[in-house]
């Protein structure tokens, strides 16, 4: 009895003490020490498995999902077709329904340089059942390719849901151990907040478009069975005038389709969804933001539309962090900060996640609003009301890890890491979430790094039954 009471006791310790860190009490921050491989990992060789196309002339292939509305009843289903436009036609039925439905999409196609696509298909699926598995089909006869999947829980304040956190993910080996290590996960997300940089396809001559789909086929596997919400970065902008190329992000524009049209003001590069109890607000660090820009005019709006008695979590995603103490990059994301934190902190959002700088960083809870150019105080501060900013832009891609640090580490950066991996975040109710970070080198279940978040909104206090369960069962 006397063990039990305790592990018992260290465990409300520990649960105490990560509490206290998130609540502005904390220790200096951890560099890890952790000794990882440094060599450039390459991009796979285009005759890899992972991007073997399906078998069968003209069968889909590059088949992902996202969410297709505000509030998660209806997906956006994208797929390619490479030799002739095939069919637009998209059946799906619910898990334990017999009546088939039937949707049709559109299908485009584009030139870039020197390539031309296959044939772009995309097709939405509205006014779908919440927490419903969904079966689709693609194509006919012998070309039909099956998958599936489950569409989220109503919306509601502590409607528990778990994301995982992808940025620059890329088509290296590395990449490849970051899928592999995020799907093998016990607690793989049930949807991936993807933070910008996908295929690095900008790295190759000429900015070589067959890699978008070598990558689009290398992550098929997961995002054709749970949506991927997605974020630009700079490897998106594809703009090359000296080889004839203007219009920035073209083959993003083309292949990858999101929600923006479920508000107003809203466009391919920022916009927002509902998904359980959480709001999710994507903004777009290579668009205009300044006072006068669509993008700052539709937060300015955005924001207070928000009901956090209703989605409780607030969430920003964005592709250069606001705060890194890595050199390469350093500061990138200064700009957007000035105009945009006073809001995060005023409308209290919870987390920003960001990728960009190749390594993994969390800060406290900070913020560096008080400046007016007199008065000097324009160093961070630790502040109650700010988000914690995590950077996850280490997926994997082909320029290496960031390992340069500012020295001595600032009182704001927690914890710091320069190694390739992923993030879990696990929504439990309407006042706790843990978050986690699993270095592609552990083992599945390995956390190199975690804490336990309180939502800095919500008064509401939560049964201490049903607050304490969720907390033990960390």
């Amino acid at each position: 009895m006397a063990a039990i009471m305790l592990r018992a006791g260290v465990l409300v310790l520990a649960v105490f003490g990560s509490i206290l860190s998130d609540s502005g009490v904390c220790n200096a921050g951890l560099t890890s020490g952790f000794v990882r491989d440094k060599d450039v990992s390459s991009d796979m060789p285009l005759d890899s498995d992972v991007f073997r196309s399906p078998p069968g002339k003209n069968a889909a292939q590059q088949v992902h999902i996202t969410q297709g509305d505000l509030e998660g009843k209806s997906v956006i289903i994208s797929w390619v077709t490479p030799d002739k436009p095939g069919s637009n036609r998209v059946v799906y039925w619910a898990e334990n329904s017999k009546n088939r439905n039937k949707a049709e999409g559109s299908v485009v196609s584009y030139k870039y340089f020197n390539y031309t696509s296959g044939y772009i298909h995309h097709c939405t699926i509205d006014n779908l059942e919440y927490d419903t598995k969904y079966f689709y089909i693609i194509g006919f006869g012998s070309l039909t390719r099956r998958f599936w999947f489950t569409t989220p829980p109503k919306i509601g304040p502590d409607v528990p849901y778990t994301f995982g956190l992808i940025g620059d993910l890329g088509q290296t080996y590395d990449s490849n151990r970051t899928l592999t290590h995020y799907e093998s996960n016990p607690r793989k997300g049930q949807a991936v907040l993807f933070l910008g940089d996908l295929s690095y396809a900008d790295r190759h001559p000429f900015h070589d478009n067959n890699r978008w789909d070598t990558w689009a086929r290398f992550v098929e596997r997961s995002v054709a069975y749970q949506p991927w919400i997605w974020t630009t970065g700079n490897h998106e902008l594809d703009c090359v005038p000296e080889i004839g190329e203007t219009e920035e992000f073209k083959p993003f524009l083309h292949r990858y389709r999101v929600p923006y049209n479920a508000t107003d003001g809203a466009s391919p590069f920022w916009y927002s969804i509902k998904r359980a109890s959480t709001y999710i607000i994507v903004l777009s660090s290579y668009s205009s933001y300044v006072k006068s820009s669509p993008q700052y005019k539709w937060l300015e709006k955005e924001l207070p539309k928000v009901n956090r008695d209703e989605t409780p979590w607030l969430i920003v995603l964005m592709h250069s962090p606001m705060y890194s103490t890595y050199v390469h990059h350093y500061m990138e994301g200064e700009s957007m900060r000035v105009v945009f934190e006073a809001w995060f902190v005023k409308y209290k959002v919870d987390v920003v996640l960001a990728g960009h700088v190749h390594a993994y960083e969390r800060t406290e809870r900070i913020s560096n609003i008080a400046y007016n150019i007199e008065n000097g105080m324009c160093s961070p501060v630790h502040d109650p009301n700010a988000p914690i900013y995590l950077t996850i832009g280490d997926g994997g891609n082909s320029e290496g890890l960031v390992t340069e640090m500012i020295d001595p580490q600032p009182f704001y950066s927690a914890y710091r890491e320069p190694s390739f991996g992923h993030g879990i975040l696990d929504i439990k109710n309407r006042t706790h979430a843990h978050f986690s970070w699993h270095r592609n080198q552990d083992g599945y279940a390995v956390e190199a790094d975690s804490l336990w978040l309180h939502n800095r909104w919500t008064k509401t206090v939560l049964p201490e039954s049903s607050e304490v369960s969720h907390l033990s069962s960390a």
